[in-house]
């Protein structure tokens, strides 16, 4: 008996689950590793979930969510994220709401109300808020049936994202037992994972890996010559284009972001120092206008779901590979070739060191961060694919992805063991406390006051390297400290010291390989999303995406929250002539099918009669703005969801 009703119920949940995916959120057919999740969930098992940024996390909960009943706690860090949630949720048609600190007392009294009269079915909260003893118990008394923690990874302790509040889930096993917990997460290494399973689910999960290729994502690592000339030259193939400009400070962030201004580009600063208004309104231009680029520190990132950010520039070393790979995801989440560019050099090295030495979080938290940092150091230097040393680092071999600069030009390793006897001769002989700029001068003879007062322009090295380029020398440095040679001060000015490894390279016991920096590589251009369209249904993507984003503006969302660019593409190439020819577009579900078909479908029209969608179509239908509720079954039904919702 029990195993005919297992079988009914698995039975039951597969048509549930298929009919909800086309209904609701249009799609045909699940991603890799969508399936597994929610089918994991339905049967009442715990989750930890690692998938690529852009695969589709979100969906393996709020199928379950929808199908279960009852309420749906999602925990999530950023208001950012659940705002953009749960706005996508109700233009789908689903009862989703968020209690968080950016609304009014009012307006969270209001939405606890339609908890509590059981009219949402997923509610978004930040972690502080809901391990509050009152929201605990206030929460026992209602039907939970499924917790979604978001962005998992800032769990673990000794990971690049920790967050403080988070490590208060672990109790929630307790606090809710016999209710399955999914943890989602794109950035998570062995050691964190195994933290994640450890602490909030005592090693009794399923762990589903779908694994971090984004190989639609090149990966360059430049050395730092002239910065912004750099970023300039980058640029020019970004014309147009949404990015992200990373810096490692509040004042570089408006720096760079002011220098592109004044030569034409469309750029925000954006850091956590800025004016609350203004870093909104940075971000939603971002978000809704195209061709925007944010120039931002690291609290710029997390949450944020643009699918068409087609570069990521890093003009410092990030903290680690986990958050290296955290920063590039952010690019490319529309499938289409993005790039990511990082520009390295010995400051950055020092100054992350410094920045660890200085968080004062204690020994073991120091030199896990260090080893993170050395990982990072590893994949700038490797002479192999970009994308090999990148993904066995979360313990994922694939052979060269032929979509990195090494692999563009992978060079030979050289043997610069000469030259660097030189560098550590020098080092040793100016006593172990300058850094490498003058370590150049005294190889490349350059007589300077500072030379002269030192009296190294008597040593035996002074001039022994005058026929290299500085370049070169700055990159074999750069090398010997990547490789464990010598040793950046981290607490002083940037001295260079030798290590015992360097003494016995000196000595002649080791050799030194190197691979000399390449020049900066022609990019080809990208074929546009358009190049795939005929010049007809080119003009007409170009029109509906105007017509999306006025839409989108008008609704306060990002424009991709409305519709998808495969979606146009779907309209541009299918043209649907009636509301039933439009639900065969990609991304339409019944909700959505309501709202946007005679609007997109007149558009469409419109354009065949050789009028402009945006001037000519009304767009009279119901939608929310801001704080409204949306229509939803809900609405009609007296409070009681109609099987689909």
């Amino acid at each position: 008996l029990i195993s005919c009703l297992s079988a009914i119920l698995t039975e039951n949940f597969r048509d549930a689950k298929m009919q909800i995916l086309n209904d609701v959120f249009g799609y045909d057919s699940f991603r890799p590793g969508q399936e597994a999740v929610v089918d994991a969930l339905l049967a009442g098992r715990d989750v930890l979930t690692v998938m690529p940024t852009g695969s589709g996390k979100s969906l393996c909960f709020q199928i379950p969510a929808l199908i279960l009943g009852g309420l749906t706690l999602i925990v999530s860090p950023l208001l950012a994220l659940m705002r953009d949630q749960v706005a996508a949720l109700r233009l789908a048609g689903v009862a989703a709401d968020s209690i968080n600190s950016s609304r009014g007392r009012a307006e969270n009294v209001a939405t606890w109300r339609r908890v509590v009269a059981e009219e949402i079915r997923l509610l978004y909260l930040a972690p502080e808020r809901l391990m509050t003893d009152p929201m605990i118990l206030a929460l026992g008394r209602l039907d939970v049936r499924l917790i979604a923690i978001d962005e998992a990874h800032c769990i673990s302790r000794w990971g690049p994202s920790f967050r403080p509040e988070y490590e208060d889930l672990a109790r929630l096993k307790s606090l809710f037992p016999g209710i399955p917990i999914v943890a989602l997460t794109a950035t998570a290494d062995q050691g964190t994972r195994r933290e994640i399973l450890d602490n909030l689910f005592e090693s009794r999960a399923d762990a589903i890996v779908l694994g971090f290729d984004r190989p639609n994502i090149s990966l360059t690592v430049a050395p730092r010559r002239d910065e912004k000339r750099q970023l300039l030259r980058f640029m020019e193939d970004h014309a147009g284009e949404s990015g992200i400009v990373y810096c490692l400070s509040r004042a570089k962030t408006e720096d760079t972001a002011a220098f592109l201004v004044e030569r034409g580009y469309a750029a925000v600063p954006y850091h956590a120092g800025m004016e609350k208004a203004d870093r909104e309104s940075n971000q939603n231009r971002f978000m809704t206008e195209a061709g925007i680029v944010v120039v931002a520190t690291i609290a710029f990132g997390m949450g944020i779901d643009k699918p068409d950010v087609r570069f990521v520039f890093h003009t410092d070393l990030p903290g680690s590979i986990e958050a290296y790979y955290q920063e590039i995801g952010r690019a490319g989440r529309d499938g289409k070739s993005a790039d990511a560019h990082m520009l390295y050099g010995l400051a950055n090295i020092r100054m992350r060191r410094r920045f660890i030495e200085e968080e004062g979080a204690g020994d073991e938290r120091a030199r896990r961060e260090h080893q993170r940092l050395d990982a990072l150091i590893g994949y700038c230097e490797s002479p192999e694919c970009r994308r090999q040393t990148l993904l066995s680092y979360f313990g994922e071999p694939i052979e060269h992805c032929g979509n990195c600069d090494v692999c563009a030009d992978p060079g030979e390793a050289v043997d610069g063991t000469i030259a660097a006897q030189k560098i550590l001769s020098a080092v040793v002989r100016t006593g172990q406390r300058f850094g490498a700029a003058h370590i150049i001068d005294v190889l490349r003879g350059r007589h300077t006051a500072k030379m002269a007062n030192a009296g190294h322009d008597r040593l035996p090295t002074f001039g022994v390297g005058n026929e290299t380029a500085p370049e070169e020398w700055r990159s074999l440095i750069r090398q010997l400290v990547a490789a464990g040679f010598l040793r950046l001060d981290i607490s002083g000015f940037g001295g260079i010291s030798i290590r015992e490894k360097g003494r016995d390279l000196l000595n002649g016991k080791t050799r030194f390989l190197h691979r000399p920096d390449s020049r900066p590589r022609t990019r080809e251009k990208r074929q546009s999303i358009e190049s795939e369209l005929s010049p007809s249904q080119e003009a007409l993507f170009a029109d509906l995406k105007k017509l999306r984003l006025r839409l989108a503006k008008e609704r306060g969302v990002p424009a991709f929250v409305v519709f998808s660019d495969r979606a146009l593409i779907d309209m541009a190439r299918l043209r649907p002539h009636n509301a039933e020819a439009f639900a065969e577009v990609h991304g339409v579900g019944a909700a959505k099918l309501r709202e946007f078909a005679e609007t997109f479908v007149g558009a469409i029209a419109a354009f065949h009669a050789g009028e402009k969608p945006e001037q000519n179509v009304s767009t009279n239908t119901p939608h929310f703005v801001g704080n409204e509720e949306p229509t939803t079954d809900w609405d009609r039904h007296d409070g009681k969801p109609t099987p689909r919702s």
